[in-house]
């Protein structure tokens, strides 16, 4: 997809040889309000994967932000790189400058590859940053409500699918035991759910073997879709259901933190069509954007998961509106953000 044919408003390419920055930015809507959404530090295989990248995520942004009630528009950001090896204040520096030149229609944060502590970097450039470190008056790890907000969604899925909105007893697979599939695990186990799970990382594995010896490990994605699970909690990168997995898949319910879960367009019908409960990953996985967006504001812990709660009422919402108008739940989410973008955007032609 073309820049233009992508209807994003503006498209920023960033580049500084000197510390190696190639970033782009993609600011889809500011009809809520100042664009948001994390920095994304990813190895690309070319410019035209990451171009593809920043363009799907800051307009999931866009939908999420509205569906989470917040007046922020949808923007992402993308640094094309190895952050293990190519990450530097420098190159965080020169960001922070490029996002500092947009004047407050982008606001950042931290994605995959990025932490709170590159955004206490990036801030000695821009005032235009959020989700730093607890030290400098910043939310911390936005994992933590992005967590408890899949397990809001999750709960609602239950209740709609099986009358009960709790886990406990259920057999929930998680693919990623990264920043957030470890709160989820905890969350999860707390409810009295079964965990399997797994990771590409011998790390993440080490860690859940020994904080949770409880949790079942498998050796991929695909022996957990084809493991007979109730739910299937995808929280790694996105495309996970597609042409391939959904025929395999035994799961339920699908229900994660990953961004752009669906491979590509019609991949909903093949979850309805094979009786699986979808709920779009925009919806559940807000918890993060709305502990980092409570920092422009100045943050508090209680205000942003009270809000990050509220996941669960939008997702039974969305569920009870997709079984009444018979449309699968990720159509039902996009009338809905669609819907407040259009409303509230409206206001802003009445001048004061």
């Amino acid at each position: 997809m073309g820049v233009f044919a992508s209807n994003h408003e503006q498209v920023v390419f960033c580049h500084d040889p000197h510390s190696g920055l190639r970033a782009i930015i993609a600011v889809y809507s500011t009809a809520l309000g100042p664009s948001l959404g994390g920095t994304r530090f990813y190895p690309y295989a070319t410019e035209e994967e990451a171009l593809h990248d920043v363009l799907e995520l800051s307009r999931g942004m866009a939908y999420k932000n509205a569906l989470a009630g917040l007046d922020l528009g949808g923007g992402k950001a993308v640094i094309w790189g190895d952050p293990e090896k190519d990450k530097s204040e420098a190159l965080l520096r020169a960001y922070g400058r490029f996002v500092q030149s947009l004047g407050g229609r982008y606001y950042t944060a931290c994605d995959v590859g990025t932490y709170v502590q590159d955004m206490d970097v990036v801030a000695k450039e821009t005032k235009y940053v959020t989700g730093r470190s607890e030290s400098h008056g910043g939310a911390g790890d936005s994992s933590v409500l992005t967590a408890y907000g899949v397990f809001q969604g999750m709960r609602a899925a239950a209740e709609h699918r099986w009358g009960v909105p709790s886990l406990a007893g259920r057999r929930v697979g998680i693919a990623g035991l990264g920043k957030v599939g470890k709160h989820l695990t905890r969350h999860l186990l707390e409810d009295g759910a079964a965990v399997v799970a797994t990771d590409v990382s011998e790390r993440a594995r080490d860690w859940v073997s020994s904080t949770y010896p409880q949790v079942d490990l498998v050796d991929s994605s695909e022996d957990l879709i084809a493991s007979a699970i109730d739910v299937y909690a995808p929280c790694a990168l996105g495309g996970a259901l597609n042409d391939e997995t959904v025929p395999v898949l035994r799961a339920k319910i699908v229900a994660g933190a990953a961004n752009n879960q669906l491979a590509h367009p019609g991949v909903e019908k093949l979850l309805a069509e094979r009786d699986v409960l979808y709920v779009p990953d925009y919806v559940v996985n807000s918890g993060g954007v709305i502990q980092v967006a409570d920092e422009i504001e100045g943050f508090n812990f209680a205000r942003a998961k009270e809000r990050a709660g509220r996941i669960y009422d939008t997702t039974r919402q969305i569920l009870q509106l997709a079984e009444a108008e018979d449309v699968p739940p990720v159509l039902a989410a996009d009338r809905l953000a669609e819907q407040r973008m259009a409303e509230v955007g409206r206001l802003r032609t009445i001048l004061v």
